[in-house]
């Protein structure tokens, strides 16, 4: 069973915050309000639970914090967008590059059947896969790994989420895209502008790419 909320709880400020942040978005973003599927999500996973100790009094704030090894767990608000800008249903398998400390993986959990995140750090990744495996996540399979490459064995995926900025969009993930499905990903280089895109394999295999609005996150690392 997934653990519940503690002391350090404040969800409904930060759906609020996020709600917020939604409306004065929506000219960019199209999302004139949180779907209420991610909404759930959102108050379901425990987000103290995936911050470092001295974090857990802002683990609600809609901002992002450190959270060791060079690395962040993103804004609530910015998480909740990705996973909103996916359309996943409830049997969708997804893959998430860049699992950090898991938390985008647990939110994307609660929205479809089957969660594949891969890591490169080594440390972070199996930080990341006790923690969800302790909170009782049982549909998220880990790897540690360079996710440029995807995850091939298990493609196609009905999404794809990427939650650190890539230089360029990364062939092998538009290849494990299936028909239909979405890419999410920011894309731009350290210190500079990035923006996070939204891309649509269509039915014949065709790519539709939207900027969706300026972003700014960790850089994608290779293992090279």
């Amino acid at each position: 069973m997934i653990l519940g909320l503690n002391k350090y709880d404040d969800i409904s400020r930060l759906l609020r915050d996020i709600e917020t942040e939604y409306h004065y978005t929506c000219g960019l973003t199209g999302k004139a309000a949180l779907n209420e599927r991610v909404r759930e999500a959102l108050r379901q996973v425990p987000r103290h639970a995936f911050v470092p100790s001295a974090m857990k009094p802002f683990a609600y704030d809609n901002n992002p914090l450190p959270i060791g090894h060079g690395q962040t767990i993103s804004q609530p608000y910015i998480v909740a967008l990705m996973s909103d800008l996916l359309e996943t249903q409830e049997d969708h398998v997804v893959l998430e590059i860049g699992t950090g400390c898991g938390y985008q993986a647990a939110v994307l959990s609660r929205l479809v059947s089957k969660v594949y995140t891969i890591e490169i750090i080594p440390t972070l990744g199996n930080e990341a896969n006790e923690r969800l495996q302790r909170l009782g996540y049982t549909n998220i399979e880990m790897r540690i790994g360079d996710g440029y490459n995807g995850w091939e064995e298990h493609a196609p995926f009905d999404g794809i989420i990427g939650t650190a900025a890539a230089s360029d969009l990364p062939p092998p993930l538009l290849q494990q895209l299936k028909p239909g499905g979405r890419m999410v990903i920011p894309v731009g280089l350290p210190h500079a502008r990035q923006d996070l895109i939204l891309l649509v394999k269509e039915e014949d295999g065709s790519i539709t790419e939207r900027d969706i609005l300026p972003v700014a996150f960790v850089p994608f690392i290779r293992s090279h």
